[in-house]
């Protein structure tokens, strides 16, 4: 592999039997410090059929299962093809940022009762269920309506579904594709936190860096307290994924598709495969939106217990495991493309039709969670995104150790009593979980997110750090 750096933060090569190039973006350091498996997967995708453009691996990138974690490719629909690979098993993984009229002050008198009733109001972990149980007719509906359904029930605000990614719903979401199997998982989790890098963190803001968009976003003075949820589909879309991957497999087969890898299974945007498992993905995707419309209702009502006249207002939402339909520019012409995000964050400009009336005139929020350590950042969409990238940035910090490895190298109990001396609370499950999610675990945030500002594919707006963690 010899890749240039054909401009700051960018890198470029191309092999033999690719048909597109693979385009990192990263600092000098994060792209030497990349694994090398990393390169290899995004040179499988970039010889799918119908990939347009680039193979892109933002500067979170690693090892996935067949794409790569932060990487994007978008599709053509005449002759492209949609991989449950290139969006992954936990879909509509997402993070969702609140604002608060609290300033840390007023919170931290209180911050312990208020983590501690957080955790217990959501529940958290590897098949951790709801109180909140559906019946098969009621999960149809919400798979149809999204974050809609959470608000018809009284669970959230109706303007909340104007700052949430397709406005918290997806369009043609088709529950006849969904096994039986993914909806009896799904009944009993709306309103969960899940594992692994899941969170819910209580913040205060640390840095402005553009008071004017930060303004707009409702990030108005440095120690105002936010909070942060990143959670996805649950058990439900890791169930469609499941499903979905074995008919991928046939169906490239079928077609006559020559893989590079089993894990890239896929099938022609045109086919009926395609069209079965996008409806299932859309379900997933709109289930994710209302868990994490749920558990937003959960913080307010914890909230409201504890301060008086508290405000919770949603600053946006954005999925980060997703494949979907979308209009970009590609050699001067404007093409429907099915675009893969697996890990990676939609990064619009200023002026899309999709972004909401009070972003439009500044660019869609772009919020990307650090480590329960260290930072998250919100930042906002650029033009070299939509020109480059497909208006995509990245979706986080990027692990750099295995959970596995994390749990070998690290002590639970420590971490938390490191945390604890910096003045963040936290709570989890099990000391394992807060091993597996150690800062040491992770990419360093700050050069992630000096990446993509050098590149140019996202901007900096705002530096929000934890105060209190809820971890599954």
């Amino acid at each position: 592999m010899d890749a240039k750096e054909i401009r700051s933060g960018v890198w470029q090569f191309q092999e033999p039997g690719m048909n597109v190039p693979v385009r990192i973006y990263a600092s000098e350091k994060l792209f030497h410090a990349m694994e090398e498996g990393v390169h290899k997967q995004a040179v499988n995708v970039a010889k799918l059929p119908g990939i347009v453009k680039a193979s892109m691996v933002m500067p979170d990138g690693h090892y996935g299962y067949g794409f790569p974690i932060g990487g994007v490719a978008a599709f053509d629909m005449e002759k492209g093809v949609v991989s449950p690979g290139g969006v992954g098993y936990d879909i509509n993984c997402g993070v969702r940022l609140l604002t608060t009229n609290l300033a840390i002050e007023n919170v931290r008198p209180h911050l312990r009762k208020l983590v501690d009733n957080l955790f217990t109001n959501i529940p958290s972990g590897v098949g951790e269920k709801s109180s909140l149980r559906l019946t098969l007719h009621e999960l149809d509906a919400l798979c149809g309506l999204g974050a809609g359904w959470a608000v018809e029930k009284g669970l959230g605000l109706p303007e909340d579904l104007k700052h949430i990614e397709e406005d918290g719903c997806i369009k043609e979401a088709d529950t006849s594709k969904v096994s039986s199997r993914a909806k009896e998982r799904g009944k009993s989790q709306i309103g969960t936190l899940g594992a692994g890098n899941h969170f819910l963190e209580v913040q205060k803001v640390d840095k402005i860096y553009d008071p004017a968009i930060a303004g707009k976003f409702g990030i108005t003075e440095e120690g105002q307290v936010t909070v942060m949820v990143h959670c996805g589909s649950r058990g439900f879309g890791h169930q469609v994924a499941d499903d979905y991957i074995k008919v991928m497999l046939s169906a490239a087969h079928k077609y006559g598709i020559r893989l590079p890898d089993n894990e890239l299974a896929c099938a022609p945007l045109n086919s009926k495969e395609a069209g079965d498992y996008l409806g299932a993905m859309r379900c997933a995707v709109n289930y994710a939106f209302c868990n994490r419309q749920v558990i937003t209702h959960r913080i307010r009502q914890t909230f409201d217990k504890i301060f008086k006249d508290a405000e919770l207002k949603l600053v946006y939402d954005v999925c980060h495991n997703i494949a979907k339909y979308e209009e970009h520019m590609v050699d001067g012409e404007m093409r429907r493309l099915c675009v893969h995000r697996k890990g990676a964050t939609r990064a619009f400009a200023a002026g899309r039709k999709e972004i909401p009336d009070a972003y439009r005139d500044v660019g869609q929020p772009v919020i990307i969670p650090g480590d329960m350590g260290t930072a998250s950042y919100v930042l906002v969409g650029t033009k070299t995104a939509m020109e480059e990238t497909f208006g995509s940035t990245c979706h986080g910090a990027g692990r750099v150790m295995s959970r596995e490895g994390a749990i070998r190298k690290f002590m639970g109990t420590d971490i938390q009593k490191k945390l604890e001396t910096e003045g963040i609370v936290v709570r989890a499950t099990h000391p394992k979980v807060l091993a597996e999610e150690a800062s040491g675990a992770y990419k360093n945030i700050d050069e992630v997110i000096r990446s993509v500002e050098i590149s140019g594919i996202s901007k900096a707006i705002a530096r929000v750090v934890p105060v209190g963690v809820a971890k599954g």
